[in-house]
């Protein structure tokens, strides 16, 4: 719609254009450096709200520019009326230019509509000629203003408008059938054949970008396609004119000033989007980096992710820093965001801190790669993921646990990779007082000796530990190459020692516990009939005494 009138003045800055100067003449006056920035900002407004736009049914006619004491957006809203109340009526119309007050106008239907100043030519119009073109450009937005209000035309704008909706909700459709048909492809020609395990559900940098660019693309083409729809009709189309044009004026207006650089909604959401497209980019080439140069290399799984973390860390560094600097930002001016930032971290992200530089000490100092195997607390896995805040396993029973980082630091972590994968394992086995410990000893080693995946060299070990309050205990000692499958090898070890134990006769005993009960010296009185009760079962059950039962 109309533009607002001009309201800025710049007197209060004791400064006063020359008499006659245009504002184009106005911007070559050199003011004082302190106040030059608020006089630019003054000049384009009033540049902007110099002139206003006389549209009919959101279709832009042409511009008039402030008379005497009449703003111009005032003129237009009055322009506006009148051609609206005509092109609504069903009645005929005559335009015609005459001479009033020496100047031409145009009258619509004998009543004045426009008077044509100097001010409002243009390309060095005489205001008689700019009369004649303003007079044609009337008579054929009426015209056509006309007949889109008649049946015929809102029909095939209906039919237009629904084949629009269905071809939309096709495209719509197919582009989402090709992303889910070319997600996992495209992934692939950057993370190589064989991708890495990630935890279900997780977003990868990619995803996310993808993900952002989708949303976007389908918001703009239903907003799109709305005011398109809108635009069909003339009742509609001055509400998308003037929703297009809050619009632009919304995303292209300055709303942050850094660095003597202003920056606009689409400006700022260019930046992020091409920030975020650095990460996405910096995580594909590391992706690209692993699976096609360090694997081939021969490297071990922590290796490749300690060179990959820092590569995909320096890269988003350095394109961040270079797309900033090539938008204008003064990076040295960042410093005081970044003494805020660290004063912020210090208080109030204090653990982020502490788990971020965790994950840069694990990363380094090498203790911890992925793939190893490792126990931390009560949970025991593979190291899938070192990132900058925390750490992934997965379980024996491929389940992923999110560990901070600081906890490797701070706790015992048993890591049974570690330099050496060859571990020994303990099982401790009880037997009878009454078996052979020799045959014991034998059958510990043979169900030993006969599992594949025990270790030869070393051997397997027996222990003599000692003699329990019900057993005598011994411990077999096993190396395994495995730690992974320490589970499963104790429990067929088990199973083979309880068979082996079972074949030579050799008892397995289980705790057992004396309690003696003498006649009169319970704690309590028991009544005559309860006390023969219990002495008939005490006989009944073979204890001998019946007055005691052990």
């Amino acid at each position: 719609m109309s533009s607002a009138g001009a309201t800025g003045n710049p007197s209060n800055l004791n400064w006063v254009a020359p008499v006659g100067q245009s504002p184009s003449a106005i911007a070559t006056v050199q003011p004082e450096p302190y106040i030059a920035q608020f006089r630019s900002e003054w000049l384009n407004q009033e540049l902007q709200q110099a002139q206003a736009a006389v549209t009919l049914d959101g279709r832009r006619l042409f511009f008039v520019t402030r008379a005497g004491e009449y703003p111009a957006d005032v003129r237009a809203n009055v322009i506006e009326a009148q051609l609206q109340s005509v092109a609504d009526s069903a009645m005929p119309f005559e335009l015609e230019v005459r001479q009033t007050n020496q100047l031409p106008a145009i009258y619509l239907n004998n009543r004045l509509l426009v008077t044509v100043t100097a001010g409002d030519t243009e390309d060095n119009f005489t205001p008689q000629a700019q009369a004649e073109i303003w007079m044609r450009d009337i008579q054929q937005g009426l015209e056509r203003a006309k007949r889109e209000r008649q049946g015929q035309f809102i029909q095939r704008s209906l039919l237009h408008a629904i084949a629009i909706i269905i071809a939309i909700l096709v495209l719509n459709r197919g582009l989402t059938r090709m992303w889910r048909r070319y997600r996992q492809p495209l992934q692939n020609l950057f993370r190589g054949p064989t991708p890495e395990v990630e935890p279900q559900g997780s977003i990868s940098a990619m995803d996310l970008l993808f993900t952002l660019l989708g949303t976007l693309f389908r918001t703009v083409l239903v907003l799109g396609t709305i005011l398109y729809i809108a635009n069909l009709f003339p009742f509609t189309r001055q509400w998308s004119y003037r929703i297009t044009e809050v619009l632009i004026t919304s995303f292209t207006t300055p709303i942050i000033t850094l660095t003597e650089r202003s920056y606009s909604i689409i400006d700022l959401t260019i930046i992020t989007g091409m920030l975020i497209g650095v990460v996405a980019i910096s995580g594909m080439a590391t992706n690209a980096l692993r699976s096609r140069v360090l694997r081939l290399a021969g490297l071990n799984r922590g290796a490749e992710e300690a060179i990959s973390i820092v590569t995909k860390y320096s890269l988003i560094i350095i394109g961040s820093v270079v797309l900033l600097q090539l938008w204008g930002f003064d990076i040295t001016s960042l410093t005081i965001v970044a003494s805020a930032l660290g004063v912020g971290i210090g208080f109030g992200f204090q653990d982020i801190a502490k788990n971020f530089g965790s994950g840069i000490v694990l990363v380094f100092e090498r203790r911890i790669q992925v793939g190893d195997f490792v126990e931390v607390g009560e949970y025991v896995g593979t190291v899938e993921r070192i990132g900058g805040r925390s750490t992934t396993i997965q379980t024996l029973d491929r389940i992923f646990i999110i560990v901070p980082n600081s906890r490797f630091l701070e706790t015992e972590v048993i890591n049974w990779s570690h330099r050496n994968p060859v571990s020994r394992l303990h099982l401790p086995v009880g037997v009878a007082y009454t078996s052979d410990v020799r045959q014991v000893e034998n059958a510990l080693l043979d169900a030993a000796k006969g599992h594949p995946d025990v270790l030869l060299v070393p051997p397997p070990r027996v222990l003599f530990k000692g003699f329990g309050s019900n057993s005598l205990d011994f411990e077999l000692l096993i190396w395994i190459s495995e730690p992974t499958q320490q589970f499963v090898i104790k429990s067929d070890l088990y199973f083979r020692i309880f068979s082996l134990l079972h074949h030579i006769g050799v008892e397995i005993p289980y705790a057992q516990r004396d309690l003696h009960v003498r006649s009169g010296t319970l704690p309590v009185q028991l009544s005559p009939e309860l006390e023969q009760a219990l002495l008939k079962w005490l006989d009944r059950n073979g204890h001998g005494n019946p007055g005691e039962m052990s």
